[in-house]
């Protein structure tokens, strides 16, 4: 059974940056992709950047040119890279991984943006 486990959510000022991790318990390079979910209190679930196995990124337009996600297969992990945070960006974040026509999901780390 795979697990992805995040790390790195916080408390930071309005237009700080934060790193965030996902680490899989087995090889990323299986996932077709991968990615980052967030989900605000009151609010749907929406992706937030994705990465394919061959290196293709998404993003939502709300992150355009202040998110990079990235992958390192060697370290079964991927990042999201969050510059000049917004407070509308507090929110739980989710790890996503689909392989195989199965789904994975981390259980969240809470990014907290104070104004």
């Amino acid at each position: 059974q795979v697990q992805l486990v995040e790390s790195g959510g916080g408390l930071v000022q309005a237009g700080g940056s934060l790193r965030l991790s996902c680490a899989a318990s087995g090889s990323i390079s299986s996932f077709d992709v991968m990615g980052w979910y967030r989900q605000a209190p009151g609010k749907q679930r929406e992706l937030v950047a994705a990465i394919s196995s061959g290196g293709a990124t998404n993003y939502a337009d709300s992150v355009k040119g202040r998110f990079t996600i990235s992958r390192d297969n060697a370290k079964r992990t991927i990042y999201l890279q969050m510059n000049s945070l917004k407070p509308e960006d507090t929110a739980v974040y989710y790890c996503h991984g689909s392989m195989l026509g199965m789904t994975y999901w981390g259980k969240g780390t809470l990014v907290t943006v104070s104004s």
